[in-house]
């Protein structure tokens, strides 16, 4: 077995214009103080990275990490969440998604799903120079506004989208794999890879592409009603990133998991700091322990009342508390007979 590595925290919450914020330098300082052993990066502020620049020099992604190591902190992953939802879009969702783009190619979804997908190659590759083995993203959604059959689906609907989304990320994963890098999507609902089947049916369209791997995140499958732990029993195999972050869902006969189109602090389903949602992060540690699971253990703050700074600090000393150091021996190793193929044989009465 393998030792969990944490705690981390994703910054995309954390970063803005107000110092200790607003550069690599002064926000990795703060997460060190903490507790924090690693970031997970997001590369579309520039505030924290020149991502262009990170793809083309390793001497930069030295200085890079090297400034994160002078206050004791590793650069976990780097992620493209809002470029990878732009790589596909449905047209419903045409003018909400374009300030996640540069402004060049707003307006415009061809230019825009163009820009996406060299910033996702500029991740990877960025990546590789950082000598990180996994990436996260979002795979974008061309089928969601049709989430719930009704009106009746036309026959074929979905399977056409799911052909295309394939055929958008195939070319992405190639590239990947040309560079040793694993693409993490995050499970999560406004995707089309919003839970394990349709997981599995992108991946069936890729032919089981090695590179197509997923974040783990429970937080997304409590406010789905989904088995959170019964998922990593399936797909542990293929879960190569894990987010830290709680939820509850409390339905009532007002509401349940669609939330009558609430704010989060209104909604029966929400996003809570570490420990006050209904996760079982016991659990969730000792199944990825099991299953030999030796990524980073990435806070992801996201809760509608706490303040962000108290939901960091407490997140540190929660994951800390939860990673199992697992043991060089089993625990009944005072008790062994040694090896011996005769007495063996002679105990089964052969």
């Amino acid at each position: 077995m393998k030792t969990i590595k944490g705690p981390a925290l994703f910054l995309a919450q954390f970063a803005g214009d107000a110092a200790p914020f607003n550069s690599w330098e002064s926000i990795t300082r703060w997460a060190a103080d903490c507790g924090y052993k690693g970031v997970q990066v997001p590369s579309w502020d520039a505030r924290l990275i020149d991502l262009k620049t990170a793809a083309e020099s390793r001497d930069y992604c030295d200085t890079f990490k090297g400034q994160a190591a002078e206050h004791g902190i590793e650069v976990t992953e780097l992620s493209t969440h809002l470029q990878g939802q732009l790589v596909a879009v449905h047209p419903a969702y045409d003018t909400a998604f374009d300030g996640f783009a540069d402004p060049s190619v707003h307006g415009n979804p061809k230019a825009r799903q163009e820009w996406a997908v060299e910033q996702v190659k500029l991740a990877i590759a960025a990546s590789r120079n950082m000598g990180i083995s996994a990436h996260v993203t979002f795979s974008g959604a061309l089928a969601w506004p049709y989430v719930y059959p009704w009106p009746q689906r036309p026959a074929g609907l979905i399977e056409a989208a799911f052909d295309e989304l394939a055929a958008r990320w195939r070319p992405i994963l190639d590239v990947a794999d040309a560079h040793g890098v694993d693409i993490c999507y995050e499970i999560h609902p406004g995707e089309d890879l919003h839970d394990g089947v349709s997981f599995e049916m992108f991946l069936d369209r890729l032919d089981g592409h090695a590179r197509c791997n997923m974040l783990y995140d429970p937080s997304h499958y409590v406010l789905q009603a989904l088995d959170y732990l019964d998922n990593i029993d399936i797909y542990h195999e293929r879960i190569k990133m894990f987010h830290v972050k709680d939820a509850e869902l409390n339905p009532t006969g007002r509401q349940g998991v669609y939330g009558g189109y609430q704010s989060w602090v209104d909604r029966a389903g929400r996003f809570r700091s570490l420990g006050d949602g209904q996760v079982d992060f016991g659990a969730v540690f000792s199944k990825l322990t099991q299953y030999d699971f030796d990524g980073w253990a990435v806070v992801e703050w996201e809760c509608a009342m706490k303040h962000p700074e108290d939901g960091a600090r407490e997140g540190a000393a929660f994951v800390a508390d939860h990673i199992i150091r697992v043991t060089e021996h089993a625990f009944d190793d005072f008790a062994a007979g040694g090896a011996d193929a005769a007495a063996n044989r002679k105990m089964l009465g052969i």
